[in-house]
């Protein structure tokens, strides 16, 4: 079994170093800081229970080998688009999926495809209908055509660059 190993200790150890010292000298910027931090951190908690259960879900009802015949080196063109209807459909800020996508990336994920699922998450479907109100339908299916389309090409880009660079 692995040991479980908190990479963010000096980070959070500094945050409450200065968390300690704004409270200490700016008692009342503390408070509202403070306050600011627990609403975010609140908000957040649903977002981090939902990786958290794909995560598992991921990692315990799904084999390696299953997942990462639709991911892997060898997986194929339905791959990418797997990646860019992940990045679409996924919501929250994209730190809270980092771990899930590192996780999924030491079972083989390609680079490329992490590249085109955080490219492809720039195109917001709750935000779609204030798009086309304020810039109109034709501008709103161009940039979001022109979103995935260059999320494709960042994948391939990325996938290119790292081939090289473990070949040589």
């Amino acid at each position: 079994m692995k040991k479980f190993e908190f990479k963010g200790m000096k980070f959070l150890l500094a945050v409450i170093v200065l968390y300690i010292l704004v409270a200490i000298f700016d008692a009342t910027n503390y408070t509202t800081s403070f306050n600011i931090s627990i609403k975010l951190l609140w908000s957040l908690v649903p977002i981090f229970t939902f990786i958290i259960i794909l995560t598992a879900a991921i990692n315990y009802l799904l084999k390696p080998k299953q997942i990462m015949k639709h991911f892997g080196k060898d997986s194929g063109k339905k791959s990418t688009l797997y990646a860019i209807l992940g990045g679409i459909l996924s919501h929250g800020p994209m730190y809270a999926w980092y771990g899930m996508l590192s996780d999924m990336k030491s079972h083989g994920l390609r680079d490329g495809l992490i590249v085109t699922f955080i490219y492809a998450r720039a195109v917001k479907l709750p935000l779609l209908p204030l798009m086309i109100g304020v810039f109109g339908i034709a501008f709103t299916i161009i940039i979001n055509i022109y979103i995935i389309i260059f999320s494709i090409i960042q994948g391939i880009i990325m996938d290119k660059l790292l081939s090289k660079e473990s070949s040589q």
